[in-house]
């Protein structure tokens, strides 16, 4: 009687060449370096001057859901006051 291993550990190969992405750069967009915004009045934000690309998110706007681990995002709130900085 001849036992055959090959398709019980073909799995287990397998697994073992599969590929992962790369995980993005968690501060491509240099967020951490504009985190002072955070609690500004949303006039601060259009009188500063960013590196492209960047977007400024309010209450209710439509976003895209595409990631850009390099695009700046500021988020405000109904007040007007910067809420987030984060890559994305």
């Amino acid at each position: 009687m001849r036992i055959t291993l090959l398709p019980a550990l073909a799995p287990l190969i397998l697994a073992g060449c599969q590929m992962t992405a790369p995980e993005p750069e968690a501060d491509a967009c240099n967020a951490s370096g504009w985190m002072w915004l955070i609690g500004e009045p949303v006039d601060v934000v259009a009188a500063s001057t960013f590196p492209a690309p960047m977007r400024v998110i309010g209450p209710g706007d439509p976003v895209t859901m595409d990631f850009l681990p390099n695009r700046l995002n500021v988020t405000y709130n109904e007040a007007g006051f910067v809420t987030d900085v984060y890559c994305g």
